[in-house]
């Protein structure tokens, strides 16, 4: 079994050209509605914790990155964030009352 496999993957490599000629080929035109490529800052315990989310999952971490945040997206969910005020605020309003 094995020898007729490796003859056929021979048989193959034997046919393939020595050089192909692509001066006339084009662009996927679906290949930019795929994905976009972007940079991303993340801290090291966001990366680490999906990093080995990702391994649990066996899956690549920014697929398993992807995966989320496009759920997070079709469900419309939000970020509910109260950010604390500085203490020169709360000392600048105090004094202000």
């Amino acid at each position: 079994m094995r020898r007729r496999v490796a003859g056929a993957i021979l048989e193959k490599v034997v046919t393939m050209r020595k050089q192909y000629d692509f001066s006339k080929a084009r662009k996927n035109p679906y290949a930019s509605l795929l994905k976009k490529q972007v940079t991303i800052r993340l801290d090291e315990e966001t990366v680490k914790y999906f990093k080995q989310l990702a391994a649990d999952a066996g899956i690549p971490y920014q697929t398993l990155i992807n995966l989320y945040l496009r759920d997070c997206a079709a469900s419309g969910r939000k970020l509910s964030m109260q950010w604390k005020e500085s203490r020169k605020v709360l000392a600048q309003q105090a004094g202000g009352a």
